[in-house]
């Protein structure tokens, strides 16, 4: 197999539907095809992932980290109490929230964590999957094959788009996060590649255009609970597509529109602390207060 059918999503569903296999699947074929290691060494490693997602979420929700700033830490286990008070969103749902908003928090409390794509949106996928192996019965193995289809669905934004908010804005790291745990979802719900597809496309239409805009550059404000919007973004998304919806406008356009989107942003508004929830007047107050605190430190 050659990884150029990972060159467009279309590509990719096509050679799953004619050798009959997944998304993941296919990832795990491309892996072990660049001849590096053997399919139980990646499979291994991707096993060892998991258990750091699983632990990091673990973290977040039962241990109070406080970030270095000590401008975060708490919200997560806050969240994940309060889901059993008859939610909104519904239980499973705030507390796949609440488990995303943990991993980010461990993250800006310096804990180890998986970049899924990235630090900053690092807890969508984690918080999604964890949460709903717990309400549907699933396996490690069958989690470890969903993290597959996600590298699968981020290999295509990292390949035609980007996954970097300072290269298109927030829309490229919670974005894309919420998309590979929207695919995911769907193939571990027994959708096809095309279905993974669609709610990996959906999940970015849902967010095309949001901006990076870190409060006093930190990956703290806004970038915590904007994982908590990702993890039930990725739900509804994986909802509606196993329910017969689809994309109307399909992948590979979605994840060109997406870039030409983050392209066109005023630089402000890519990750440079200059624009946005970052230049309002409490922001700038957190940022003269951590100016402050580092100089002294220094």
């Amino acid at each position: 197999m050659q990884s150029r059918i990972f060159e467009s999503g279309k590509a990719l569903a096509d050679y799953c539907e004619r050798h009959g296999i997944s998304l993941g699947e296919a990832m795990l074929q491309r892996e072990v095809a660049l001849g590096e290691r053997t399919r139980a060494e990646i499979e291994g490693e991707m096993c060892k992932s998991l258990e750091v997602m699983r632990e990091s979420v673990r973290k977040g929700l039962t241990e109070r980290v406080e970030s270095v700033s000590g401008l975060s830490g708490g919200e997560a286990m806050r969240l994940f109490r309060y889901a059993k008070y008859n939610p909104f969103t519904g239980s499973n749902t705030c507390r796949a929230a609440a488990s995303a908003m943990a991993v980010v928090e461990v993250n800006a409390a310096m804990g180890c964590i998986v970049a899924a794509p990235t630090a900053g949106a690092s807890g969508i996928l984690p918080g999604v999957l964890l949460e709903c192996a717990i309400e549907r019965g699933w396996t490690d193995d069958q989690l470890v094959r969903g993290l597959f289809t996600a590298g699968a669905v981020g290999m295509l934004f990292a390949k035609n788009a980007t996954i970097s908010g300072a290269d298109g804005g927030c829309q490229a790291e919670t974005g894309v996060a919420a998309a590979m745990a929207a695919a995911a979802l769907v193939e571990l719900s027994g959708g096809s590649p095309e279905q993974a597809l669609d709610a990996a496309a959906m999940a970015i239409k849902n967010v095309l255009g949001l901006v990076c805009d870190p409060v006093a550059g930190l990956v703290e404000c806004p970038c915590i609970k904007r994982n908590a919007l990702g993890a039930a973004n990725a739900m509804i998304c994986a909802d509606m597509t196993l329910c017969g919806i689809t994309s109307m406008i399909p992948f590979d356009e979605v994840v060109t529109a997406m870039y030409s989107v983050g392209r066109d942003m005023r630089k402000e508004y890519r990750e440079t602390a200059k624009g946005g929830l970052a230049v309002t007047p409490t922001g700038k107050a957190v940022a003269d207060r951590m100016n402050r605190l580092h100089k002294t430190e220094i």
